[in-house]
């Protein structure tokens, strides 16, 4: 599915929504989902993953392609993203049984040799692209597979555009994500005064549009009441894993987008891969460190999650509908509450959501007690390829400068020289500030940002 942007003018563009034919429901099974980055996948090791609680595991074969299968060896329920890659075969690690591409078992170490592999010794299989550098599953049966559907950015593909991408995994459900995202009106209030964030005397009421709304999802626009000449702002909610705000500046050609593309991992558990892009002032996200972009990107984040993760809590401890429990403004609500009415429309094939009106919820102890990662190591360094790097430096950093001003002390204490002492008391002070930096650095990836 391609997002056109190509027209940059103050009407509405055209439809982002290509319709390929009218269907009546929608399909979870028969959609694309971003598993992640190329760039935050790990080498040369299993990837696992799920997919509404559907475990999986993603790895490269010996050409070089993706290829994903079922998280569960055959066997006795292993699981394979637990094991290791061994040319191009994914292995168990409990016995070592192997499967290739299509999730044929080529290899099991106790059968005798003359002995043939049991014909149902196999894992299901599921089709896997790349593109613009994400890595896309399609949730059906592979035949069923159409890849002109890929909710990719056409404008990626332009000379002049720069993207920075981010990774995040959430304790709540996609449903709560993409309702965030799709809401311009908080941002003035709950990022008030961070980089990249809002400001609370923005805040303000908003003039709303809904533009279309059909199987595939919701394009609306929106701008502030205030300012009756400011140009309209658009966000598309294209089903089931994309939001995509995107904004122009006629006069110097510029364009800027930001798409939140996210998978439902579990019930409680979704992963937001949000990329930002742009035409100009791109030097800015070409010089930055990725890792430090990442910072500021989490703290944004995280402002958010314990508001959400809350909101979703009580919702789910009163069993009642939104349309009892919320009081939405057409000043600010319009496109949030036409999302959870999209799901009451569409969303009946979704395993769990809770729309406007209707819902279905999991009941299932062992899903809702698994942990919820409230920590940044593990919801974010752990899947950044660039954050993980950069922690592991900081880290060893710190221990160097430790050990180095352990050994220079010991050096001062005992030189007959004053100026070899002097010169070690002075390089261990120094060495003592670098590994507090260190520390400090640290602990930001290790800690989420907490509201003083």
């Amino acid at each position: 599915m391609s997002l056109e942007t190509e027209t940059l003018q103050a009407t509405p563009p055209t439809s982002t929504f290509e319709k390929l034919e009218e269907k009546q429901e929608f399909n979870w099974r028969q959609c694309w989902y971003p598993v992640t980055f190329v760039k935050d996948l790990p080498a040369n090791r299993p990837h696992g993953f799920s997919l509404y609680d559907e475990p999986l595991v993603l790895f490269k074969n010996k050409d070089g392609q993706f290829i994903c299968l079922a998280d569960r060896c055959p066997h006795r329920t292993a699981k394979l993203s637990d094991g290791q890659i061994i040319d191009g075969k994914i292995e168990c690690l409990y016995h070592g049984w192997q499967f290739g591409s299509d999730g044929q078992c080529l290899h099991i170490p106790q059968l005798a040799t003359d002995a043939k592999i049991p014909v149902n010794a196999c894992v299901p299989s599921f089709k896997v692209v790349e593109r613009q550098g994400m890595i896309w599953v399609w949730a059906g049966e592979k035949e069923t597979a159409v890849d002109e559907i890929i909710p990719i950015l056409p404008d990626l593909d332009k000379p002049g555009f720069v993207c920075a991408d981010f990774i995040l995994d959430l304790p709540y459900d996609q449903t709560y994500l993409v309702e965030n995202v799709i809401d311009p009106a908080h941002v003035a209030i709950s990022h008030n005064g961070t980089r990249g964030g809002g400001n609370r005397k923005n805040a303000q009421p908003l003039e709303m549009e809904v533009l279309e709304n059909s199987v595939q999802g919701v394009k609306g626009r929106w701008r502030g009441a205030n300012k009756s000449n400011e140009a309209w702002k658009y966000i598309d909610f294209v089903a089931p894993s994309l939001v995509l705000n995107t904004a122009y500046i006629e006069k110097k050609d510029w364009t800027f987008g930001l798409a939140l593309y996210s998978i439902p991992l579990g019930k409680g558990r979704c992963r937001l891969l949000a990329r930002g892009y742009r035409n100009f002032m791109t030097w800015g996200v070409k010089l930055r460190p990725r890792w430090l972009d990442h910072l500021n990107t989490n703290k944004i984040l995280e402002q958010d999650l314990p508001l959400i993760a809350g909101q979703q809590a009580e919702i789910e401890r009163l069993g009642r509908s939104l349309k009892e429990l919320y009081l939405p403004l057409k000043t600010s609500d319009t496109l949030v509450i036409e999302y959870r009415k999209w799901l009451d429309k569409f969303g009946s094939s979704l395993p769990f959501y809770h729309g406007y009106s209707t819902w279905k919820n999991v009941e299932n102890d062992e899903l809702n007690s698994k942990p919820i990662l409230l920590d940044r190591f593990s919801r974010h360094i752990l899947i950044c390829s660039s954050c993980n790097r950069a922690y592991q430096v900081t880290n060893r950093v710190k221990q160097g400068c430790i050990g180095v001003a352990i050994a220079l002390a010991a050096v001062a204490i005992l030189a007959d020289d004053s100026r070899i002492r002097i010169a070690a008391i002075s390089v261990s002070i120094a060495a003592i500030v670098m590994s507090v930096m260190a520390h400090t650095l640290k602990t930001h990836f290790e800690h989420s940002y907490t509201r003083h």
